[in-house]
């Protein structure tokens, strides 16, 4: 009481002013806080459990950067540091929304079918699935159905195992991974299993909590690269596959179209399914490297003529050239049950526009293309050498897509053109008519896409 009565009193009231405004500006700060936090509440209910922390980081951030000491100098400097510590919190929380951005909820739950046959490019796109945070990736999981069904006394017919096929396919897009259970050898042990075929090729089996401490002494015969985990544990798997927003598969061992028809129109799914073709000379050439030993009549025949080239190995070839065909035309004529729900895709398109293919994929999907997305295709499509990993999805793609044309031998090339040209004329892919024009850099093997193969 002393010390107003000895203060004047336009002294007295602008320190009570700047006092009154100081505790005006914290209230404002908390309550700008409150809004944006509240704002973005619906986000961070969906994030991953990275994200689930960013509450806690904004509270420490309130209690923290918004309470600045008292200053010694008075209620002058304490507003300067207000302001400062007002800037950083607006920035931290637009830091956070940022990130929100990323895994905001693009609406209802996709179910997404790659499908392919083998050395088509399908791991490469497969990728592109797979590097979405917001996706639940699985890596060819019907290898373990194939090594099941083939083995059985005399074998599976073809229509047989694509119905085995089709029937586990489904379970597997509804997240009951414990179907695997029944074709996994040696059988998994309370659901646990070190045998799950390329799990490492899946960053939704290698991630937490599906990532379980590694347990010593037990040997992983398909492991995750970058971390080391335990058994992969089938519950934690289905229960993290519930949790993400959408499921993408990618399989080679799906040819029929047709008999997809029961899952298209299953109400649980919203599936979407994309067809990946290639040009069946640069696949044959990619399986005599790849699968050496299957084609060493093929290799034989070519480079030496020594054996004659089997005429039941050229039917076969015909016969993968052909079932694709049927299951193209039928995605391409949009049958009712199919409309909206397939997309013809060349590997050739995407090895030469990588990131505009990306994007015309997604958003057939009706998924959004994240910059993690973007990222990963930058970084692998720009590398300067290829290494010796046939596997390997690392390339200079724009470069590497019609590198088979200058080792193919002509007669080879002729053989494929035989037993596949329509399926080639119906994708687009021309047919050489001499060794010049097949090693020929400037002559284009490829016709444009048409517009009704991408939508």
């Amino acid at each position: 009481m002393e010390i107003r009565r000895a203060l004047p009193q336009d002294v007295w009231e602008l320190l009570h002013c700047l006092k009154m405004r100081s505790k005006y500006a914290v209230l404002l700060v908390f309550v700008i806080s409150l809004i944006i936090i509240e704002k973005e509440n619906n986000f961070i209910s969906r994030v991953s459990d990275k994200l689930k922390q960013s509450p806690q980081a904004l509270t420490e951030a309130n209690s923290t950067e918004v309470s600045p000491a008292p200053a010694k100098n008075g209620s002058l400097a304490s507003l300067q540091e207000l302001d400062a510590a007002f800037s950083q919190l607006r920035s931290h929380l637009y830091n956070i929304t940022l990130q929100l951005e990323g895994d905001r909820d693009p609406g209802p739950r996709r179910h997404v079918l790659l499908m392919a046959t083998t050395r088509t490019g399908s791991s490469f796109v497969g990728e592109f699935f797979n590097q979405q945070g917001s996706i639940f990736y699985l890596f060819e999981p019907l290898w373990h159905v194939e090594k099941t069904v083939t083995f059985l006394p005399g074998g599976a017919s073809a229509v047989g195992s694509a119905l085995v096929y089709r029937d586990v396919l489904k379970q597997l897009l509804l997240c009951d991974l414990y179907i695997l259970e029944n074709f996994i050898s040696p059988a998994p042990e309370g659901h646990l299993t070190p045998f799950l075929f390329r799990r490492g090729s899946s960053h939704s089996l290698c991630e937490e909590p599906v990532c379980t401490p590694s347990t010593k002494k037990v040997f992983e015969k398909y492991y995750c690269k970058n971390r080391r985990c335990g058994p992969l544990n089938i519950t934690l798997a289905a229960e993290a596959c519930r949790r993400k927003q959408h499921v993408a598969l990618k399989t080679v061992r799906i040819r029929q179209l047709e008999f997809l028809q029961p899952l298209v129109e299953d109400p649980r799914l919203d599936l979407r399914i994309i067809q990946l073709v290639r040009d069946p000379r640069a696949v044959l050439a990619s399986r005599m490297v790849a699968f050496s030993g299957k084609y060493e009549t093929w290799k034989k025949w070519a480079s030496e003529g020594e054996a004659p080239l089997r005429e039941e190995e050229v039917q076969r070839l015909r016969g993968n050239c052909e079932s694709i065909r049927v299951s193209a035309e039928l995605g391409l004529r949009r049958p009712g049950w199919l409309r909206g729900r397939y997309m013809l895709v060349r590997y050739e398109d995407v090895a030469r526009a990588p990131l505009q293919k990306a994007r015309e994929m997604f958003r057939f999907a009706g998924l959004p293309l994240t910059p993690r997305v973007e990222e990963w295709i930058g970084k692998n499509t720009q590398a300067p050498h290829d290494g010796n990993d046939v596997y390997s999805t690392c390339k200079n793609s724009s470069e590497q897509f019609d590198k088979w044309r200058f080792s193919m031998p002509f007669k080879l090339a002729q053989v494929v053109q035989d037993a596949c040209a329509p399926a080639m004329r119906l994708f687009g892919y021309k047919l050489a008519g001499s060794p010049a024009a097949l090693a020929n850099r400037s002559f284009s093997l490829l016709e444009e896409a048409q517009p009704a193969w991408v939508t």
